[in-house]
């Protein structure tokens, strides 16, 4: 921000009684796109800020009836966060250094240049707008942690209740939902609220690991219990301790996985690999899937008596598409946090990029949401991020295919016309249309960063080393991209 630019249509108040001073003071500011309200005494100063939302005030320090600092005085009695900036004809160090000591923002002598004023009225607001929204986002999230669950929807509101309600108690809790719903930072909002809170908050992916190296990261093993075990090895489970233990993906454990946890939750202890000793699991355990575990029961995938150990408290957290009035807050969010990571000056966001944002179906929910913002945010070129920007980086379209609506009279049918579904017409495989689907994605994410890499993978939400391996499989070359 330039010393002189300021946020849309700031309030200012400025108290002075001098006519001729207040409407010089009102015709420089409103050039300057201030809103300015003009009181001739305190009083009228006083209730000018308790009937509207003022950014700032400007008073003189000799007024007929009291002072600026009678002014400040004012506002700190009802607690108001609004800076005040001090006028006066006659300064001096001592009265300067006073008014300062008093809490005011900023002390100026007449005559001042303009350029003085506003730069001081710049700062004044922009300070003031920013200690506000972190006041609001506090409020309604608790303080401004990258582990809250963000937005203020009705169903993102009911998962934070459930959440607050729960989080004392020692309950099993399962998360449920799609890859990308913020499951995790549910699982932390549970622990951050709970009464273990200063102790550890363990995570493990379940489906990252195959059976025997997973029991082996979830209970620890002793030396020599199998080839390559080296040395002893604390699980999660003993490094969790008495704090809280995530098990994500919990429906893609193995069978055998599945019965030592089960019998960990109904006794409350576990054998490392290669041991005969027990040793006693004190943490709480949050699990969490995408997958349908009811179906995973039936299929014989999932053993029914542990899903019913872990489905103590259910909570089921809404995709993206189902809370679309919290795109805007959470974008905004995700645009700054991407900013201050890269040391970047967020840009202003259209309402057409906000459109863009919300009117797409996020198949990826907010993880893909936060990628795009980042993605956007690297690539645009000016400091106003439009629509144009945002579509650019969107891979697909994830809003689902308009059907076009059946007249009454096409259900009579000429039936010697082929069905589609029914026909001969060839079909590629699942896997050559996830590979197709691969290709040409890769291909427009090459073309979008120009062939870099690392830019490439921040868009793609996937680590550089996986990039590479990728587009080595499927035969890219980045170096082709870079003219």
């Amino acid at each position: 921000m330039t010393p002189t630019t300021v946020p849309a249509d700031p309030h200012v108040v400025v108290i002075d009684d001098e006519p001729d001073m207040c409407e010089l003071l009102a015709l420089r500011l409103e050039h300057h796109r201030y809103r300015v309200s003009v009181a001739h005494s305190i009083a009228e100063g006083v209730a000018c800020i308790e009937r509207d939302t003022v950014d700032a005030i400007i008073a003189d320090l000799r007024l007929e009836h009291g002072s600026g600092l009678d002014v400040l005085e004012e506002v700190q009695k009802r607690s108001l966060d609004i800076p005040v900036v001090i006028l006066t004809a006659h300064g001096t160090i001592e009265t300067a250094v006073e008014a300062m000591s008093r809490g005011a923002y900023g002390f100026l002598t007449k005559p001042f240049h303009d350029h003085e004023l506003l730069q001081k009225l710049a700062h004044a607001v922009e300070r003031v707008r920013l200690r506000r929204e972190v006041a609001g986002l506090r409020t309604l999230f608790g303080a401004g942690e990258d582990d809250r669950l963000l937005g203020t929807s009705a169903r993102i509101t009911e998962v934070r209740d459930v959440i607050s309600r729960v989080a004392k108690t020692d309950a099993t809790v399962l998360l449920l939902g799609a890859s990308g719903t913020g499951k995790e930072l549910a699982a932390r909002s549970l622990h951050r609220l709970s009464n273990r809170a200063q102790k550890p908050f363990v995570a493990i992916n379940c489906g990252a690991l195959p059976g025997e190296l997973l029991e082996s990261e979830l209970f620890g093993h002793l030396r020599g219990s199998f080839t390559g075990a080296v040395k002893d090895k604390e699980g999660v489970f003993s490094a969790a301790g008495r704090g809280t233990l995530f098990l994500d993906e919990i429906g893609e454990a193995s069978l055998p996985v599945q019965v030592r946890l089960l019998r960990v939750l109904q006794e409350k202890r576990f054998r490392p690999v290669g041991s005969t000793a027990e040793r006693e699991a004190e943490c709480r355990i949050v699990a969490a899937t995408n997958r349908d575990l009811r179906a995973e029961v039936k299929a014989g995938r999932f053993r029914e008596d542990l899903f019913y150990r872990l489905h103590v408290v259910p909570i089921a957290m809404p995709p993206l598409a189902e809370r679309r009035e919290d795109i805007p807050l959470l974008a905004k969010v995700f645009m700054n946090r991407a900013a201050a990571r890269h040391g970047v000056k967020p840009p202003m966001m259209t309402a057409t990029a906000t459109a863009a944002l919300t009117g797409h179906g996020w198949p990826g929910n907010v993880r893909e949401l936060a990628n795009v913002c980042e993605a956007a945010l690297l690539l645009v070129r000016s400091d106003i991020l439009d629509r144009d920007d945002i579509e650019a980086v969107l891979p697909m379209s994830g809003a689902p295919p308009k059907v076009p609506a059946i007249d009454a009279a096409d259900d009579e049918l000429d039936t010697d016309v082929d069905d589609p579904l029914t026909s001969d017409v060839e079909m590629p495989t699942l896997k050559e249309a996830r590979e197709l689907a691969d290709r040409t994605y890769l291909d427009q994410l090459m073309r979008r960063t120009r062939g870099n890499v690392s830019r490439a993978a921040r868009v793609s939400g996937r680590n550089r080393t996986d990039l590479h391996e990728l587009l080595r499989r499927h035969g890219f070359n980045p170096a082709t991209y870079r003219a």
